[in-house]
């Protein structure tokens, strides 16, 4: 099969996990609930958790108890010198330059953040666009509706032409429910929500090779 778009997921998909940056924005959203909305230092960690199990992603948890500012938030929790954990690595540049499909960065946080890892990745150019947050009206993976916008921005109206590619199971359930091809990223072991498991995008030759060229081929 031909496939024409790819949307990749942004923090620990594009870099590896344990890097510590997603540990840092984790820590900056506890501590948004401490300084902004004055709630226990003792429960916060609790909460986002629930936020994120029941709603998504802890923003719309907080947007729907505390009705806070999605802009304030999100500058908030990713107020982080990205240089101190993110560096590129001219293997990734190459082949996510390579790949002639359009290639979308697909995320539940914000356009800023998502630029602002680009770069320090030297991932500048590489994307067609940014589908985040604010683009799909704060719906967020793994709400279906989330997928569906994401695939109209690209202009896509058939979703077997498509591969999603997350680090998150969760987030891709719904993906392959509709049509994607999805790919898990970060962990080689098989999952029932992604069709192939890698540890980390320079794998993806070994898994899809006919993405870089001409033969149509089916999974």
């Amino acid at each position: 099969m031909r496939y024409t778009t790819l949307f990749f997921d942004l923090d620990e998909t594009l870099y590896p996990p344990g890097n510590g940056l997603w540990d840092a924005i984790r820590d900056r959203m506890n501590q948004y609930m401490v300084d902004r909305l004055q709630l226990p230092e003792e429960e916060v960690q609790h909460l986002r958790r629930y936020y994120y199990e029941t709603y998504g992603t802890t923003l719309r948890g907080l947007q729907r108890h505390y009705n806070v500012d999605a802009s304030d938030y999100l500058a908030y929790v990713h107020d982080l010198p990205l240089q101190s954990f993110l560096q590129a690595d001219s293997r990734l540049v190459d082949l996510l330059s390579s790949l002639p499909q359009r290639k979308w960065i697909f995320t539940n946080a914000d356009a800023n953040h998502a630029r602002r890892v680009i770069a320090a990745l030297g991932l500048s150019g590489c994307f067609e666009g940014i589908i985040d947050v604010t683009a799909i009206g704060f719906a967020c993976k793994p709400e279906e509706d989330a997928y569906r916008l994401a695939l109209s921005i690209a202009g896509e109206s058939d979703p077997s032409r498509c591969l999603m590619l997350d680090d998150s199971a969760r987030n891709l359930a719904p993906a392959k429910e509709l049509g994607l091809l999805t790919i898990l990223v970060g962990s080689a072991e098989p999952n029932p929500a992604a069709v192939y498991s890698i540890n980390t995008l320079l794998e993806l030759p070994d898994i899809l090779p006919e993405l870089w060229n001409n033969n149509e081929k089916s999974v």
